[in-house]
């Protein structure tokens, strides 16, 4: 009776209080005398479908209902645009603002204006463009966060001077170019002077997230062109942003006599927030600069100060997004809080927020306003102007000041890029009908042209100067040495890699060289942080390689394809071993997971060799499986992946053989034995080693050299306290497959595993 209990309560009380509500509904229908009349009771009772119709109606076309379909459509579109883009080389930014082309007026409205008119009805776009003001504002807010006003401090001479010259020469173009197109394309009642001043800012914008990205994706960030170019922008964008914020002060007080005002009250601003907001800012971040003790109270204190910094500039008359970038330029300098901070917003106003405003903005861009080889023309002239102004202002300045041409010509390169920053300036002035439709479109086309060709006009100057970097220092590439290279994640994993990488090597007497080796996914490294990053990426690797006294190379990079720069790094630097490894946390309720004893979840051990042998993926839900898979297909040196169960030493090994090619692992038993004194046994589980005279051969004189430190096996029935007195397993890949087909009983047991690949042929 007692296992029913609970359910006859349940049925009692729901049962009980759904009569209750029922004899409620009864007793309240005489109320309704004198407030429903009949017929109209009649009619509600005859047209149910009719009813269900126009709700259903009413709820599609309610403004919150569009306003979610919107959000749908534009996220997706510029995810997948911005995918494309990546694939080609180029930044996502440009993927996405050609996805706000193709939801507007000149692909989608064209061509599909019933659903266009249905998905972007006017009366919704004033919802549109506050959401996306909102992502701006937190944009800009990031861009301020990711300057590093250190390095403007240490080469402000250079910086300064390429920088100014890179925005004066495009203003100056840009202007004159307003000259000649202000009567035929400036809108209605705009003066001579706004419109000139805004072609001119809108000429001598840089794009600093997109250059950043583009120095870091590029391996750029320790070379002193990464170095300039990174300072010329981070100098370039406070500058045009200072320049801009004059710019809208006087167009809107219609002269610059009568902006003074405003740009007296905007250098008030900036005082303030340096000299009262910025120390009290900084005493939060050094209280304050770690996960547990940044709370919600001073997240909310920090977004005050964004909200207020925004709404000040606003009322001012320079433009919330000037305030937005300022509280992001007075954050506390501590990589840690400004981490944080960019985490907490970036998903938002990237992932989310930000899309609407290219979509907004593909909405305003009327490419078929373009209707003319005249029109034509003059977007050229455009585009020729910008390009010219930029980048030939960005080179000869840069030139000037000392550096290569290859250097000068890759600054004005990067200079050039605009980016999102350019849509941005655009829509100011659009939204001050400075800029017509028309010339919003044709700038629309320059912002895309001179982003798309930074890339390549990159390799170009790489290709004529032959010196397209590999990404390998070339101290490493002329090491003739034996060489191991290590693929670190986690920075903790980097000790048990180096604590195997030495084991193999630390007899060798200088004959060996390590590097450790971290890529980090570009879209999570900031230029400002980049350093710290780095530093802390690699610290339990140097800590260790002081605590062994081994001497280890690092190589840091940023990347958009991790598994392909690996195995791109290890065939250029020609090691002789890559190490990878993979932690717990990846097999845990995975099939490998019970294998290697990470967890109790029953498995299929047929779904293991379905996995090995291609047919499934080796890690269920993770994607360290396509990663791994990738790597070993793509190298072509040998590979070790390690399955760490905690690896401290490397004093014991167990070497099964199942085929005549694992013959090679005989060789890392030779040099454990040689240069870490490891105790081997070796199981000959087929005869391989009695019927093979080369690997035969082999043992007799590693037993020779080294008495009492090898020795062999034959019984294939391994007993588990034998597999936990093993440090360390090593088996192929091709062998490993084979243990999993007998379905061993002590799988579950195996100590740390390294999985030994000799090259791609062990996938095939």
């Amino acid at each position: 009776m007692t296992k029913f209990k609970s359910a006859i309560f349940y049925v009692l009380v729901i049962g009980g209080f759904l009569a209750l509500m029922y004899w409620i509904v009864q007793t309240g229908k005489p109320l309704e005398v004198g407030k429903v009349t009949h017929a109209v009771q009649r009619a509600n009772e005859s047209d149910i479908v009719g009813m269900f119709k126009d709700s259903i109606t009413l709820n599609v076309t309610h403004p919150l209902a569009i306003l979610i379909l919107q959000i749908i459509t534009i996220v997706f579109t510029a995810r997948f645009c911005g995918f494309l883009f990546n694939k080609i080389g180029q930044p996502s930014v440009i993927g996405e603002v050609v996805a706000g082309i193709i939801l507007g007026p000149s692909i989608l409205g064209m061509w599909f204006p019933g659903y266009t008119e249905f998905l972007f009805p006017k009366t919704s776009l004033p919802n549109l463009q506050y959401f996306s003001q909102v992502g701006l504002i937190l944009f800009m807010f990031v861009v301020g966060m990711e300057l590093d006003l250190k390095v403007l401090k240490m080469k402000a001479r250079d910086a300064i001077v390429i920088s100014h010259a890179s925005i004066i020469v495009p203003y100056a173009l840009g202007m004159g170019l307003a000259y000649f197109i202000y009567s035929e394309f400036a809108s209605a009642n705009t003066n001579f002077l706004s419109f000139s001043l805004f072609l001119g800012i809108s000429m001598s914008i840089t794009a600093f997230p997109v250059l950043a990205r583009i120095i870091q994706e590029r391996g750029m960030t320790k070379t002193k062109l990464g170095a300039v170019a990174i300072t010329c922008a981070a100098a370039d964008d406070i500058t045009a942003w200072c320049i801009l914020a004059s710019v809208i002060a006087i167009v809107k007080a219609g002269s610059f006599w009568s902006s003074l005002f405003t740009i007296a009250l905007a250098i008030g601003y900036v005082i303030a927030m340096l000299k009262l907001v910025k120390p009290f800012i900084n005493k939060l971040g050094e209280v304050y600069s770690n996960r547990e003790s940044l709370s919600l109270n001073i997240v909310a204190t920090i977004f005050g100060v964004l909200l207020i910094s925004s709404y000040a500039t606003e009322v001012i008359g320079i433009h919330a997004l000037f305030g937005a970038f300022l509280a992001g330029v007075i954050m506390p300098p501590k990589f840690s809080f400004r981490k944080i901070l960019i985490e907490k917003v970036e998903y938002v106003a990237l992932g989310l927020l930000l899309p609407l405003f290219f979509a907004f903005s593909g909405l305003r861009t009327q490419i078929g306003l373009l209707n003319d080889g005249h029109s034509w023309g003059v977007c050229m002239m455009i585009i020729s102007v910008a390009v010219v102004g930029k980048f030939g202002g960005s080179m000869f300045a840069a030139k000037f000041m000392g550096q290569s041409w290859k250097d000068s010509l890759s600054i004005g390169a990067l200079m050039n890029t605009r980016g999102l920053m350019e849509l941005i300036v655009l829509n100011i002035g659009y939204d001050l009908g400075v800029i017509s439709p028309t010339v919003f479109a044709m700038m629309v086309i320059m912002a895309l042209v001179t982003t798309f060709m930074t890339g390549p006009a990159l390799d170009l100057i790489n290709y004529l100067f032959k010196t397209k970097s590999e990404g390998i220092p070339q101290e490493i590439k002329e090491i003739s040495k034996y060489k191991i290279l290590l693929a670190i994640g986690n920075p903790e994993s980097g000790r048990t890699l180096l604590r195997l990488a030495n084991s193999l090597t630390k007899r060798m007497n200088g004959n060996a060289a390590l590097t450790a080796m971290h890529l980090s996914p570009a879209n999570e490294l900031y230029p400002f942080n980049a350093d710290e990053y780095e530093e802390e990426c690699f610290a339990p690797v140097i800590e260790e390689s002081q605590n062994l006294n081994r001497k280890i190379t690092t190589l840091f990079k940023a990347s958009n394809d991790i598994d392909s720069d690996i195995a791109d790094l290890a065939n250029k630097g020609d090691y002789d071993l890559l190490l990878i490894g993979l932690g717990q946390s990846i097999f845990e309720g995975s099939l490998l997971g019970k294998v290697l004893g990470f967890t109790t979840r029953i498995i299929n051990p047929e779904k293991l060799l379905n996995t090995m042998t291609r047919r499934e993926k080796l890690f269920d839900n993770s994607p360290f499986d396509e990663r791994t898979k990738s790597i070993l297909s793509k190298t072509q040196v040998s590979v070790g992946i390690l399955v760490d169960k905690k690896l401290t030493s490397v004093g014991h090994v167990f070497i099964p053989l199942f085929d005549t090619k694992d013959s090679c692992l005989i060789t890392y038993a030779q040099r454990l034995i040689h240069n870490n004194e490891a105790q081997i046994v070796v199981l000959d589980a087929v005869g391989q080693i009695k019927n093979n005279p080369e690997t035969k051969e082999k043992i007799r004189k590693i037993e020779q050299n080294a008495p009492n430190h090898i020795t062999l096996q034959n019984e294939k029935a391994i007993e588990k306290t034998f597999l936990q007195q093993q440090d360390l397993m090593i088996i192929s890949l091709e062998s490993w497959k084979k243990l999993v087909e007998t379905k061993s009983l002590w799988l579950s047991d195996i100590p740390s595993t390294l999985i030994i690949s000799d090259n791609r042929e062990a996938l095939n």
